[in-house]
């Protein structure tokens, strides 16, 4: 296939802008928790978790403003090249893992909030804004809620690879230039 992405329409700037913090914060987040799962409590594994819940706050709160924009801005559509190229089993799947990351980019920090909660945690957003409890401190649910977090995190990260993996096959495999759209600087 040929690319004729020069002509095409693009994402604007702020949905490209979100998309790739998103991106980075997701990733980070991700590693983060991770790593201070195995750490030995310690001053510093308070301290990266603290780390980790306050970049959870902000992917809540970008994933706020990203859906916010996405409603008043409508994306651009497929390429009618790529559109028609495209087996329906991938446009399904297309559709399917971005409703899914939407959905996940709001359930993981939202599980992680309501699990600190349950454990009687205080969220402290930077060290200073004091964020409410949203559920009552209750060690049989924070049972619950805390591996629930763990596989929403790891579910979200197989979408993210998902699309990561599709992104590259329409760049090296069908040569589509479809992931232009959400270059920066291009």
């Amino acid at each position: 296939m040929t690319s004729n992405t020069a002509s095409e329409p693009r994402y604007g700037l702020m949905a490209i802008v979100l998309h790739w913090l998103l991106a980075v914060f997701i990733l980070s987040v991700f590693a983060m928790g991770v790593y201070v799962a195995d750490l030995p409590f310690s001053l510093a594994k308070l301290k990266l978790i603290n780390w980790h819940k306050w970049a959870g706050v902000v992917i809540l709160a970008l994933s706020a403003w990203r859906l916010l924009w996405r409603l008043t801005h409508r994306p651009p559509a497929l390429p009618a090249r790529i559109d028609q190229a495209m087996p329906g089993w991938q446009r399904v799947a297309f559709h399917g893992t971005h409703h899914l990351m939407y959905l996940l980019f709001f359930a993981v920090p939202l599980l992680g909030w309501a699990y600190s909660s349950a454990k009687g945690y205080p969220i402290v957003w930077f060290g200073v804004l004091p964020l409410p409890d949203w559920v009552p401190v209750n060690d049989a649910l924070a049972n619950v809620l805390k591996p629930l977090h763990a596989l929403a995190a790891y579910g979200l990260l197989g979408l993210v690879g998902l699309h990561v993996a599709a992104a590259l096959k329409h760049q090296f495999i069908d040569r589509d230039g479809l992931i232009d759209r959400m270059r920066p600087g291009r």
